[in-house]
């Protein structure tokens, strides 16, 4: 059972210490964390200290990252460095597994990065988390791990600045001899690897209303848990007019039946936002709707998946085939119809009604 704001009996003590900003941002979490925890919005916690939001959940999450690092095991000089400043940066640490915080703490320590820099690590991490195969030279290191993809980089690159810009970012992370010797390899060596480009999203726009229509089941929203996406029902269509039998509680949508959805075995619906998608769709942000195969879960390079990250649903792109489960294929992203195509219909239909309304009054 949730507390009640009364019920907590250092609340005040613990709002003045905020507002004063006493001890450390370690502390600022805890204390907004206890707080939320009996019954404080985050509103009310910001007009009573001052603390935003935004930063209310930044030093949180920090704050328990900083919890699971120590815990692990780090240096007492970067026990020292993080107990103090940049929850910013540990924020960024909060999708790594508690091990890999650790490690990851320590080397951007050493090489002082900011938070622009820890963001692109970190993705480098997850994505080498990823590979079914770890690459020969290089260690599991987080250091060898960023070396690895900027050598990878830099055999791509036929432009001879950029190619150097990588080779000396590799050599600055690399943490074993294997990884500098492979990356130094490349001061004589000038082949290039193209590199293999993402492929399209299947995308389709909705151009007419005479499409004949398929349901499908709605999972919800990104971001959504894995549960969620499992939980949806097996959709069954019987008969020539394919009436849909189910059972249990849920949303349901209506797609055109264009053939990528006719021939899907199990899709299921997902809301997302345009921005969002991992390969993000020009123009300003809007809903999408994204369809999943949750019968095609064999890899190919040429698609999108489902995958899981902790208990979160996250669709994913993979250059080689991945160690992780895939949950389904992304057969397709719809845009809605064009507003220019929703505002001329109703412009017609407000011409239509004044055309009707005239015709009355002269009947009269």
């Amino acid at each position: 059972m949730t507390e009640t704001p009364q019920e907590l009996p250092n609340a005040d003590e613990l709002l003045f210490s905020l507002r004063r900003k006493e001890g450390s941002w370690v502390e600022w979490g805890k204390s907004c964390q206890t707080l939320q925890k009996a019954g404080y919005t985050p509103q009310a916690i910001f007009e009573a200290t001052g603390f935003e939001p935004i930063h209310q959940n930044q030093i949180i999450v920090a704050a328990q990252v900083f919890e699971t690092m120590v815990k692990v095991g780090v240096s007492e000089a970067v026990k020292a460095h993080f107990g103090q400043r940049s929850s910013d940066i540990l924020y960024e640490l909060r999708v790594l597994k508690q091990e890999e915080r650790a490690a990851a703490a320590e080397l951007v320590f050493e090489k002082g990065l900011d938070t622009d820099e820890v963001h692109e690590i970190v993705r480098e991490l997850k994505d080498y988390s990823r590979l079914s195969k770890a690459p020969e030279s290089f260690s599991s290191r987080p250091g060898d791990i960023v070396a690895y993809y900027a050598w990878k980089t830099a055999k791509e690159k036929s432009d001879f600045q950029e190619r150097s810009r990588y080779i000396a970012r590799g050599l600055k992370f690399a943490q074993t001899e294997t990884a500098r010797k492979t990356i130094e390899a490349l001061l004589t060596d000038f082949t290039v690897t193209p590199k293999r480009p993402a492929p399209r999203l299947p995308l389709y726009r909705v151009d007419s209303d005479e499409q004949l229509p398929r349901i499908l089941p709605v999972a919800g929203k990104l971001p959504l848990k894995v549960a969620d996406l499992h939980a949806v029902p097996i959709l069954e269509e019987v008969g020539l007019f394919e009436i849909v039998q189910f059972s249990g509680m849920g949303a349901w949508m209506t797609v055109p039946g264009w053939q990528v959805i006719r021939s899907a075995e199990d899709p299921v619906a997902i809301l997302g936002e345009s921005d969002r998608l991992p390969a993000p769709l020009e123009g300003e942000s809007e809903e999408v709707i994204i369809v999943i195969d949750r019968a095609q879960r064999e890899w190919n390079a040429d698609s999108y998946f489902a995958v899981a990250e902790s208990e979160y649903l996250e669709l994913q792109w993979f250059e080689e085939a991945p160690s992780v489960s895939l949950l389904g294929r992304v057969i397709l992203v719809m845009r809605p119809k064009k507003l220019l195509d929703q505002d001329y219909t109703q412009g017609e239909f407000s011409r239509d009604q004044r055309n009707m309304m005239e015709r009355w009054t002269l009947d009269e």
